[in-house]
């Protein structure tokens, strides 16, 4: 059998619709010393890997004109090279081939696989073609009604995702239709998507349907509608939804108190924060990093020393280690109370020497923000990164900054 290369032909691309037309000269020449000298194939079943290869650089074109020649030179076409096919010509925009291709592969006997009806589905989604993903899910039902209850599952997630909610509502409710129940898993990623894609209230009613539904709502659907709650900043309603959902669940860690104690701290409810604090470790609960840097960015913002000092404590007691979000805290609360000399004293039970690291939840920085030690060490961290710092070194160069920016001041 003799070998096929690529770079024995040229593409002519007579196959393309007037939407993309036929590729310039230039462009094919452009191709054809990029690609033409590295693929070759020896026999249709090497094709498929190939085509994939060319629709990832953009080049359908190429991967259509190898396809032509393959059939040329009395190759068979295996399925996973129509299909390899198919979704080259979706995914870079070619939808009448791709129909075309789809339209026989439905209609034959082929043994449907369900990552190629998805990756389809994907595909046009990516190009806002809802009303072919509709037909595909429809076809998909009829021929191979052994796949429709993952296809159902995968549209309704992909919908979800770029934020079609009414598409993705009509999809499940064509589904239940069909007789198939609602998962645990779909109806977690319900309250997902409306976390992000819609309103409070939608979100609300999706949470309610969800608890009526006897599933537990998960930890990404938890943190997905903390989330939603603090873009909104209704740490009342965030407070009042961790209560519903248990502080006492096992399974989420530290994730329910956690965010109790950050609704609290958001609006400086100290005596609130605290209490729950104490009933976090009756309940049996051991705070984390992100427990005690929540208190202590309160605590540093409220000039509160003294209950900064023991939260350092607790946390030397408990072996929890602190990382750069504590150490602003400790070194912001002294310095915005013109308190730098007595900053030494603060630090002493700390290793200063240890290298710098950010461990805290990203959420606590969503709501509290980040301090000015915080923010002003990691960007030197970014600047020269190939340097090994210590928490000291970096206290000292920050010192050294607010010094010289108060000489400044008082020159002015």
């Amino acid at each position: 059998m003799s070998l096929l290369y690529v770079s024995k032909f040229i593409p002519v691309c007579s196959c393309y619709g007037n939407s993309h037309g036929r590729p310039s000269s230039r462009k094919i020449n452009l191709d054809y010393k990029r690609y033409g000298s590295l693929k070759k194939v020896s026999n249709a079943d090497e094709c498929a890997s190939i085509v994939q290869s060319l629709s990832e650089n953009g080049l359908p074109h190429i991967a259509h004109e190898l396809v032509l020649r393959l059939q040329a030179e009395g190759f068979v076409l295996d399925n996973s090279t129509l299909t390899a096919l198919m979704l080259c010509y979706a995914n870079n925009g070619f939808v009448t081939q791709a129909d075309a291709l789809w339209n026989d592969i439905i209609n034959s006997s082929y043994n449907l696989d369900v990552h190629v009806v998805s990756d389809l589905i994907d595909a046009y989604i990516a190009i806002g073609l809802f009303d072919e993903v509709t037909r595909i899910v429809h076809q998909t039902s009829l021929r191979h009604p052994h796949l429709q209850q993952k296809v159902y599952a995968h549209t309704i997630s992909s919908l979800g995702k770029v934020g079609e909610l009414e598409l993705m509502d009509n999809t499940l409710k064509d589904m239940v239709s069909k007789g198939f129940p609602v998962s645990s898993a779909i109806g977690n990623a319900y309250i997902i998507y409306y976390s992000r894609f819609g309103s409070i209230s939608m979100m609300e009613n999706t949470y309610k349907r969800l608890k009526g539904s006897r599933f537990l709502i998960e930890k990404d659907g938890i943190s997905a509608v903390a989330d939603a709650y603090i873009r909104e900043q209704k740490f009342h309603n965030l407070g009042n939804f961790l209560r519903d959902v248990g502080l006492g669940r096992r399974n989420c860690g530290n994730l329910l108190w956690n965010l109790l104690l950050l609704s609290y701290a958001a609006n400086f409810k100290m005596k609130s924060m605290q209490r729950e604090f104490i009933n976090m470790v009756e309940a049996g609960f051991y705070p984390d990093l992100t427990t005690f840097n929540i208190r202590a960015a309160a605590f540093s913002k409220m000039s509160l020393f003294w209950d900064l000092h023991l939260s350092l404590e607790h946390m030397n007691h408990n072996g929890v280690l602190p990382d750069l979000v504590t150490y602003g805290c400790v070194v912001d609360a002294y310095l915005d109370r013109k308190l730098g000399r007595n900053l030494d004293f603060a630090l002493r039970k700390m290793n200063v020497k240890d290298s710098p690291v950010v461990l805290t939840d990203q959420i606590v920085f969503d709501v509290l923000g980040k301090g000015d030690f915080h923010s002003s060490s990691e960007a030197l961290l970014d600047f020269k990164a190939k340097k090994k710092w210590t928490y000291m070194e970096l206290i000292v160069i920050y010192l050294k900054k607010k010094y010289r920016s108060n000489q400044v001041f008082w020159n002015y």
